[in-house]
């Protein structure tokens, strides 16, 4: 004869079920190792601080040619780079009067300062005269005065006519001259710089020819 179980009794019993069921998982929780805690990784270094002897190439500077080079108006910062080039002469396309800071570092340096006062103006009042860039040139080619940097203020116009009318003189074809000049000038080009290359005669000039340098 089966013998029934009274609800009590299965009451009971689940009891010790879920009793012996949280012991179980109490004593495993008791054996589980310790989480592994990870130290924070080691702050990062600060930045190094500026470098000093870096070398800072004046706003525009470019390599014209061997030995010729142009920019914009180099300041203080830009010395020390203007020194690895070993320059004999810059080339100075403004009439202000050059500043005694980078007087001083062309004396210092033994750089010859060949000044040719170009009236910096906006159209259409520019006027842009033939001869003093004439007796620029002169001075650019003559392996003399070499190696050398042109610049002007910014290095955009009375520089890019300079190096526009060294490339007429090289050979180039105009289109490649305009190119060059656009490339510094950008949104500041201007038609007369471009007039007044186009119309350059070179032919003064060419017992002058790029290869002496």
């Amino acid at each position: 004869m089966k013998l029934e179980v009274m609800p009590k009794q299965r009451v009971l019993e689940a009891e010790q079920r879920e009793e012996a069921m949280e012991m179980s998982g109490l004593d495993l929780w008791k054996h589980e190792k310790p989480p592994r805690i990870c130290p924070l990784p080691p702050s990062l270094p600060a930045p190094p601080a500026c470098d000093e002897a870096a070398l800072v190439p004046p706003l525009n500077f470019a390599m014209v040619d061997d030995g010729i080079f142009r920019s914009g108006f180099p300041e203080t910062a830009n010395f020390r780079f203007l020194k690895s080039l070993n320059l004999r002469s810059i080339v100075y396309l403004c009439p202000e009067p050059y500043p005694e800071t980078n007087t001083e570092f062309l004396e210092k340096n033994g750089i010859r300062l060949h000044q040719f006062g170009i009236e910096g103006r906006k159209e259409p009042f520019v006027n842009i005269p033939d001869d003093k860039i004439r007796e620029a040139l002169k001075v650019v080619l003559d392996p003399r005065n070499q190696p050398l940097l042109i610049h002007c203020k910014r290095g955009k116009h009375r520089t890019g006519c300079l190096v526009g009318c060294l490339r007429k003189l090289q050979k180039w074809c105009l289109s490649s001259v305009f190119d060059e000049y656009h490339r510094f000038a950008a949104a500041k080009a201007r038609i007369t710089d471009q007039r007044f290359m186009e119309l350059f005669d070179v032919s003064s000039l060419k017992h002058l020819t790029p290869s002496h340098c």
